[in-house]
């Protein structure tokens, strides 16, 4: 600033000394040779002091210039390091729900429905692993209820178009709830009956699968996979009336693979708040067993799917249905069991919740819920219409008051139009991080 300020003042006096020259007549010839050699010395010495002067800025903004590339070269080197570095990440859900059948007070239970631990690696930006490890209703033993199992396990590998290719025990991509199951991602105390009898929940398979998303917000999903035994079907039992595909699911569990089953899913989501959808899973399920009667057997389970979110207002609706082939002459030789092997099962909901209020720690919501499901909606013969079941109907209504972003208190009330023994209140505690 010194030499701007001493360049400027030199120039105004150069300036002021050449208006203010007395005339040619007032002077005389030396004084004004002296005048002139006196300027020239002034502007060569204002010459140097500007070059002197935009060699220190060129040479500061150089600096500033280099300064600027090692500190991007250090950001760029770090974000690289974060990416390259391989990191292990623990999450975990669980829930534990109070059941009051309202007509039958002395079946009350406390259940700790569920505790998950899950552990996800990721290697590279590119691959990761992901597994997940349960444990149902508390306790595990050869006379206890629970259950322990293996609920995912796969290695998936991002490819530099976008795809991604999955390989090992994972969830179908079917319906809303399969593959987001986490009590802080549904509405009431338990898991709605639809994508619980026939879907059965948490359905997962072994095999690979190949994923993307196209520029439309189209993602789409298909593989290869294990599927269902039909040969484990027992006549004997109710689990075949409670969730048909449930009670042969194989599960990764010394799984027979002499028959694969294909899957595929496209969801939409291109419009702000809307998701619409539907999946598809087909495949042979007699697995070659002795149970001939059953080796051409087919099982094929379709969903539609959409769920619409705007500020305060969430509604979901979703509709699916099941077949099993070729079951006319397998049930023909099982005649007088109670549960012989449905030729179809379907169900569907609708449900809309409203969040009443919110501020920085709670958000309390109300929604309600109407299903219609039949886990025995036809026979392959009309021999079996005796045993076809009337479509069971369930109405929910209920509240889940969100406490930050993991824990979620719900309490729900169920009217089972068919059977009012059902009726019951339910209260819940869930997480999830």
């Amino acid at each position: 600033m010194n030499q701007l300020l001493r360049t400027a003042l030199i120039s105004a006096g150069i300036v002021a000394n050449l208006a203010f020259v007395a005339p040619v007549g007032a002077t005389t010839l030396d004084d004004l040779e002296k005048k002139l050699t006196q300027q020239e010395e002034e502007m060569k010495t204002l010459r140097n002091e500007l070059a002197q002067l935009k060699a220190a800025l060129g040479q500061q903004s150089e600096q500033l210039v280099q300064q600027k590339v090692a500190m991007d070269s250090t950001v760029n080197a770090a974000q690289d390091s974060s990416q390259s570095q391989p990191t292990t990440t623990l999450s975990s859900y669980g829930e534990i729900g109070y059941t009051r059948p309202l007509n039958n007070t002395k079946d009350t239970q406390v259940d700790v429905a569920r505790a998950v631990i899950a552990i996800s690696h990721r290697f590279d930006p590119q691959t990761k692993m992901v597994s997940e490890f349960e444990w149902e209703h508390a306790v595990t033993s050869a006379t206890d209820s629970g259950e322990s199992e293996v609920e995912q396990l796969y290695i998936e590998h991002e490819l530099d178009n976008g795809l991604r290719v999955r390989g090992g025990l994972f969830l179908m991509p079917v319906g809303l709830l399969n593959t987001s199951h986490e009590p802080t991602s549904y509405y009431g105390v338990k898991r709605n009956f639809v994508e619980t009898a026939i879907i059965p929940t948490t359905w997962r398979e072994v095999g690979f699968g190949l994923s993307g998303t196209t520029a439309n917000s189209l993602t789409w999903d298909t593989g290869l996979t294990t599927g269902f035994d039909v040969s484990k079907w027992d006549p004997t039992a109710q689990d075949g009336r409670d969730s048909p595909l449930g009670s042969v699911h194989q599960e990764g569990q010394l799984a027979k693979a002499s028959n694969l089953s294909m899957f595929g899913a496209l969801n939409w989501t291109d419009v702000p708040g809307l998701l619409l959808g539907a999946s598809v899973f087909t495949g042979k399920a007699g697995q070659n067993t002795t149970a001939s009667l059953l080796n051409d057997s087919t099982v094929t389970m379709f969903d539609l799917h959409g769920r619409y979110q705007s500020g305060k207002w969430d509604a979901t609706a979703l509709f699916a249905k099941g077949t099993i082939s070729h079951t006319a002459a397998y049930n023909a030789t099982i005649a007088g069991q109670p549960t012989p092997m449905p030729a179809s099962f379907e169900g569907g909901y609708v449900q809309v919740a409203y969040r009443l209020w919110k501020n920085q720690q709670y958000a309390l919501s109300t929604f309600a819920r109407a299903e219609r499901f039949n886990t025995a909606k036809t026979y392959s013969s009309a021999d079996l219409d005796s045993y076809l079941k009337p479509d069971t109907q369930v109405g929910t209504v209920g509240l889940n008051l969100r406490v930050g972003e993991g824990v979620v208190l719900k309490a729900d009330y169920q009217n089972f139009k068919n059977d009012s023994a059902q009726d019951r209140l339910n209260l819940g505690l869930g997480y999830s991080f």
